[in-house]
């Protein structure tokens, strides 16, 4: 199972009117490609009409934003237009675990970074550590989100996402800043040619601090763009 991050509409992201970075590059290979999901509903009942889509997930933001209401200071607006510009990217699963254990082990240095790139994170101790309770995170958007709104609000929540999964969500405008801390205590990686998006990749033949790396400048390029075009930010897998 692949990992994508989808920045656009969710009204496109639920039509499916867009490539992952997988399928594109097939495209363009003219290599046949077929993307697999776990969903509830088979593709043959899916709603195709964008005006029945783009009005469901209308509702259900006025139903987040009025169950949110009391903690925001501004309303979640953003273009949800069907034919809005998105842009994807794969990390692969190394890259995601390389950027979330990178955060975790800055904020805890007393745990000694793993050596090699790795696909899974939840049983390292450094992440243990800093999703606890009782732990005051700097980086805390980069654990266990799943769907960033491009509206600033300064804590994460879990709530039922458009298809009715609960997830945790988070502020793509709080994000950037904390990838860019993050990237200032660590790799320093420079501002030029983010938005090329030309980095290097990683696998599990990688040591750690290439996946690391690689996770970090695709998770910066992709929240500014989230941030600069005003679109929700998305893990797909």
């Amino acid at each position: 199972m692949a990992l994508d991050i989808y920045v656009g509409s969710l009204t496109r992201y639920y039509l499916k009117d867009w490539e992952t970075a997988g399928a594109r590059t097939s495209r363009e290979m003219g290599v046949p490609y077929q993307v697999i999901r776990h969903e509830s509903k088979p593709d043959d009942d899916a709603v195709t009409d964008p005006a029945v889509v783009k009005e469901a997930v209308l509702g259900w933001r006025r139903s987040l934003e009025a169950g949110l209401r009391q903690h925001l200071t501004e309303g979640l607006l953003w273009n949800e237009e069907p034919d809005t510009p998105y842009f994807t990217d794969r990390p692969s699963w190394e890259g995601y675990a390389g950027l979330v254990l990178l955060a975790a082990h800055t904020e805890r240095p007393e745990f000694s970074r793993p050596e090699r790139a790795m696909s899974e994170w939840d049983k390292d101790d450094a992440y243990q550590a800093v999703i606890s309770p009782d732990f005051k995170s700097r980086f805390s958007l980069l654990y266990e989100v799943e769907i960033w709104l491009p509206c600033r609000f300064s804590f994460k929540f879990k709530a039922p996402d458009v298809a009715g999964a609960k997830v945790w969500f988070g502020s793509s405008l709080v994000l950037l800043d904390e990838l860019r801390r993050l990237n200032e205590e660590t790799y320093r990686v420079s501002s030029d040619g983010l938005l090329e998006g030309k980095f290097e990749g990683a696998d599990k033949a990688d040591e750690f601090n290439k996946s690391a790396r690689f996770g970090l400048e695709m998770f910066l390029r992709l929240a500014q763009l989230s941030v600069e075009h005003q679109l929700p930010m998305k893990l797909d897998y």
